[in-house]
Formats: C-alpha cells, structure tokens, sequence
C-alpha cells in the first residue's frame, strides 16, 4: 500500500489525530522562574501561576509546565523579578528656591499581577504609570528640603519618604516600591549656577572673617592678660627686694645699650649721670 494510499484511507483519521496533538500542545503553559502567568478569561483574569512571595523561595512558587482551556483562556506573562524605573531629568524647586536639575531612579517589584493587569494592562503602561506618580512625589519632598540637604546626611531621610509615598501609590496599581535613589542632584548651567557659586563664595568669605575677628579678638585678650600678669610678677620682684630689681633693670639696659652698638658710635656721659650709678658701687 502506497502513500497516497495510505493518506486517502486514514485522511480524516489523521487530520483529527493531528488536531487533537494541536490542541493539546495549545493547553500547555510553560512558565520560567522569572515569570509570573496571569491566566485572562474572557477578559478577566482567573488565576496566576508562579506569582512572587516573599516567604516561598525560587523553585518552589509553581514554575514550569502548567495548562490552560485553549481559545477560551490566554495568558499574559509578567515579570517577577526587581525592575528599574528611571525618571527623565527634572527640574525641582527647593525649599531656599534653589531650581535643581535631579536625576533619580527607583526599583520596583509587580507583587500582584492580577491587580496589573486589571489596573495597568501592561508592564510598559504600569511603568508609565509609575513614572507619572514618581516626578511629582519627588518635588513635593524635595521642595521640602533646602538643597544643603540633597549633599549630606539628610537626604536619606528624603529618600524614604520619598519611597514610602511612592510605595503607598504604587500598590493600587500591584506594584511594591523597593527603593528610590538620587543620582545626580545638580544647579542648572548658566547664571543660576553663576550666581549660587558667588552666594556660596560671599558666605563663606563672611564665615573666615568672622573666625578670623573672633580669633584676633582671643589674641588681643590673651596678650593683654599675660601682659597684666607679667606687670604683676614685676611689681611683686620689685616690692621684694627694691634695689636688686633696680639693680637687674640696669645691667639689662646695659647689656642692649652696648650689645646693639655697631662699635662706631660714642656715647659721653659724666661720672655722675644717674644712667651710670651702677657703675659707682653703693
């Protein structure tokens, strides 16, 4: 028996045989471990294979071959894993009116896919939708803060804020907000930067001179109290033992008189000019 004769004998049982293999192939589902499947039927979604919990670890969610009612039901595969939402750069007006120009960024997870889909439709619309919510919960915290604020300590504390109420809005849409970073906080060009740089230049010229008449005020202090203190030690030499001080005093005039000398000066002086006393004895 040829071929042909073979297919004009079992063709329907072969074209029947070959729509049930179809059909059945149709029914399955194969779902990766990144991957969550929203079962959609007739429109609404019915059930998710694999959907992301915390508690349940890789490997043990539902991933792997699953099966649906072919024409019926359709699936849509969402992601599961943590997904980036980057924010095009804004300009923000902070509290002490600074217009900054701030790059930031946030990580997400879709920790409902059925709330998704109703909500969002897409992963590319709940992103859009994400990005929407995060420009101006950015600028209501921002405005918030002076912009000495974005450059140290403090600005952890915006970004949480920040977070939480991106967060909070986010879960409408099945969507659970991880984190938010600033990644570039800057002054736009030109004379607004021109200008914030003089401001910052002026006060911190106003800061050197006031510690630097605070520090020659210490001085002046200090010098004048050690000078009281000295006067005090020479009056209470003095009152001690008159005559030596008087003594001591001279031989020191004495010693810068002559010391000083070039050699080539004469000084004439009688024997009696009270300069010389010590010279006579007692």
């Amino acid at each position: 028996m040829t071929i042909e004769n073979i297919w004009q004998t079992y063709k329907t049982s072969i074209i029947a045989a070959a729509v049930v293999v179809i059909a059945a192939l149709s029914t399955i589902i194969i779902v990766p471990e990144s991957k969550q499947a929203v079962v959609v039927r007739t429109g609404e979604p019915v059930r998710v294979i694999n959907q992301f919990r915390p508690d349940v670890p890789f490997g043990q969610t539902g991933a792997g071959v699953s099966f649906r009612i072919p024409i019926i039901e359709r699936v849509q595969m969402v992601d599961r894993r943590i997904l980036d939402l980057d924010m095009e750069r804004q300009q923000v007006l902070s509290n002490d009116q600074q217009r900054l120009q701030v790059d930031a960024y946030a990580r997400y997870r879709i920790i409902n896919p059925t709330l998704m889909v109703q909500r969002a439709g897409t992963e590319a619309q709940l992103n859009s939708q994400l990005a929407s919510l995060f420009t101006p919960v950015l600028r209501q915290e921002l405005g918030r803060r002076p912009f000495a604020a974005l450059i140290n300590a403090e600005r952890g504390s915006a970004m949480v804020n920040i977070r939480r109420a991106l967060d909070l809005q986010a879960r409408q849409y099945g969507a659970q907000v991880l984190d938010v970073r600033i990644k570039r906080a800057d002054l736009p060009e030109g004379a607004p930067l021109d200008a914030a740089f003089t401001r910052m230049e002026t006060d911190r010229q106003e800061v050197a001179a006031t510690i630097r008449a605070g520090g020659n005020r210490d001085a002046q202090i200090t010098q004048a109290e050690a000078e009281a203190q000295a006067a005090r030690i020479y009056a209470d030499a003095y009152g001690k033992d008159p005559q030596f001080y008087d003594f001591y005093r001279a031989m020191e005039s004495y010693r810068r008189t002559f010391e000083n000398g070039s050699g080539e000066t004469s000084i004439i002086l009688g024997d009696d000019n009270d300069y010389l006393r010590q010279f006579r004895g007692r």
